[in-house]
């Protein structure tokens, strides 16, 4: 197994983590979906600020999450597919150009 999300995503997607989405989302888990929203809104605005490859990250982070609760918390997996959906939404329309083009390349 892996010692850390950031060697997760070198390893197996050759992505290189830029943000701390996961580690603050898995701190979320914790305390319940109240928390887990709450870090969605707080990362989504900076993730906005940041631009497109934040975005991208925090919709690869909220993917992962989604795959690797679905078996052990099924109740958080849904909270995360639904906050999935709504940033994929959000990022199918804002992102124009290139940084679409990055965005479906990153996560394809």
């Amino acid at each position: 197994m892996y010692s850390s999300y950031k060697e997760f995503a070198k390893e197996e997607f050759n992505y290189e983590v830029n943000y701390t989405f996961y580690e603050d989302f898995t701190i979320a888990d914790h305390f319940g979906v109240a928390a887990i929203k709450d870090t969605y809104k707080r990362e989504l605005e900076f993730a906005k600020t940041m631009g497109y490859k934040a975005l991208t990250e925090l919709t690869m982070v909220l993917n992962h999450k989604i795959w690797f609760l679905y078996e052990k918390n099924e109740p958080l997996a849904k909270v995360y597919n639904e906050l999935w959906r709504e940033l994929q939404d959000y990022c199918y329309n804002h992102l124009k150009g290139d940084e679409l083009s990055y965005y479906y390349r990153t996560l394809d």
